[in-house]
């Protein structure tokens, strides 16, 4: 009888239930167990008598995803434009900057982006399972131009995209990097220049996404933890909670903007508001600024190099650690006062790698663009004499503090291949390591290889011929 008494009694509780809420939640526990907290529990949702169905999954952001695939179609379904083998460098990330690192990488471009895979496409699908997703460039917005300055290597182009992530691509065959640098410029000048870009404002979307399921998560775990006579109140609160959300995304959303359209140093050192650094700035720029026709920095890292490295075998060959050379780089950016005899330095392979940067990062090379055609005729010539004659000629044309710096350096030089018994450098090999870097076509075409062959003739001829050269006396 006792027992048809609680029989009765947990019925009537099971119906009021369900007219409350719709829904109850039984605990089958082991009643064998003595052990509570290691008991089994299984979770059933009664919607009819004697009915079970499967249980609610509670896990939000899988709801929120597949909303998410509905609304949005998945970027891996854009038709895929162009792919292949690049070199590729990343130098900034969000503005800032990072160290050029090469790597060989599978592009794939799409209408919208472009993405890196370590491989080719079809074995990085496979590692994708995996839950790695490849590195991807957003392309709305995004900048493309050559950057011969940015890098020794010839045919480098650089993308900039909106967020401030910087990309050099690079091939050593002509062909192949042109129609890539096409392919990728057409492909951004048919994307929205605004805020209408899709794929930024899936962006948006995403940071709306993620703040608003970090809320219902938040919310979610206060209403288990509520007794049900407080659950609608709370309901209430999370209703006004959503729109405080919905107020803190769109100050996001304008931050973000206003990140993404800050200006650029270059921007910045144009309108004067960040003074010109000695890297990077032009060499008549810097003279005038140091009131002389040679840089103060070229000369001390010359009588450094003369002080303690003429016998050093592959001097101006051998590359320094880049780490050194880029502290050296921005103390002597930050004006600081620099001994080059201090410990630090003690490398003479960092000096000359300063110094070989100093002269590659010049916005227009010792050999001004407008001298090189000039130039390179005047290598051409068969009779040595008048070869001697023509670049002396040019030379002469200079303005005052390309010739001085051009002097003051090839003198160094010729010192350089006096020791050639000791450091292994010879008129050759110092012509291979300077005449890319001291001068260069303004525009690069098809006939590359056949410039960087000139550029070496002219540094050789420079250093042989030197007292002939820049001697100012007339014949």
């Amino acid at each position: 009888m006792q027992k048809s008494t609680n029989s009765d009694t947990s019925l009537e509780t099971l119906n009021s239930t369900r007219q409350g809420t719709g829904a109850v939640q039984m605990r089958i526990k082991n009643a064998n167990s003595h052990h509570d907290r290691l008991s089994q529990s299984k979770s059933m949702i009664l919607t009819d008598v004697g009915k079970v169905t499967e249980p609610i999954s509670r896990h939000r952001r899988n709801h929120s995803q597949h909303i998410l695939k509905d609304v949005i179609p998945p970027l891996e379904q854009l038709m895929v434009e162009k792919e292949g083998y690049l070199q590729k460098a990343k130098i900034a990330d969000g503005g800032k900057k990072l160290r050029k690192n090469w790597s060989t990488s599978w592009i794939v471009l799409s209408s919208r982006k472009i993405e890196f895979y370590k491989e080719s496409k079809q074995q990085a699908l496979s590692n994708m399972k995996t839950g790695h997703k490849p590195e991807s460039v957003d392309l709305c917005g995004a900048h493309i131009e050559w950057a011969k300055e940015k890098s020794s290597r010839k045919n480098v182009f650089q993308i900039t995209t909106v967020s401030g992530n910087e990309f050099l691509l690079q091939s050593d065959i002509d062909f192949i990097i042109l129609d890539w640098f096409h392919a990728i410029k057409n492909a951004i000048d048919r994307l929205p220049k605004d805020s209408s870009c899709p794929s930024r404002n899936l962006e948006l979307f995403k940071i709306q996404r993620s703040s608003s399921t970090e809320l219902l998560s938040h919310c979610d775990s206060d209403i288990k933890e509520q007794k049900p006579e407080h659950r609608k109140s709370l309901m209430f609160r999370l209703h006004h909670s959503a729109s405080d959300t919905s107020d803190k995304n769109r100050v996001k959303s304008r931050l973000k903007k206003f990140i993404t359209r800050r200006p650029s140093l270059k921007t910045l050192q144009e309108k004067g508001l960040i003074k010109d650094q000695i890297f990077g700035s032009h060499l008549h720029k810097v003279c005038e600024r140091e009131n002389s026709t040679v840089p103060w920095f070229v000369k001390q890292c010359i009588e450094a190099v003369e002080k303690r490295g003429l016998d050093v075998d592959g001097i101006y060959r051998v590359s320094g650690n880049l780490a050194t050379i880029q502290k050296l780089r921005f103390i002597v950016n930050q004006e600081e006062k620099l001994n080059l005899d201090d410990s630090q330095w003690e490398d003479i392979h960092v000096v000359t790698g300063a110094l070989k940067m100093f002269f590659r990062e010049l916005p227009e090379p010792l050999f001004p663009y407008s001298f090189f055609e000039r130039f390179v005729e005047a290598i051409k010539k068969q009779d040595n004499n008048t070869r001697i004659e023509a670049v002396k000629s040019l030379v002469q044309k200079l303005p005052p503090p390309n010739r001085d710096t051009m002097k003051v350096l090839f003198g160094h030089l010729t010192k350089i291949v006096a020791k050639a018994s000791k450091n292994l450098m010879s008129t050759q090999s110092l012509g291979i390591v300077f005449g890319p870097t001291l001068l260069r076509a303004e525009n690069e075409t098809g006939n590359m290889a056949i410039h960087m062959v000139y550029q070496n003739q002219i540094a050789e001829l420079m250093l042989s011929e030197y007292s002939k050269i820049f001697s100012s006396e007339e014949d």
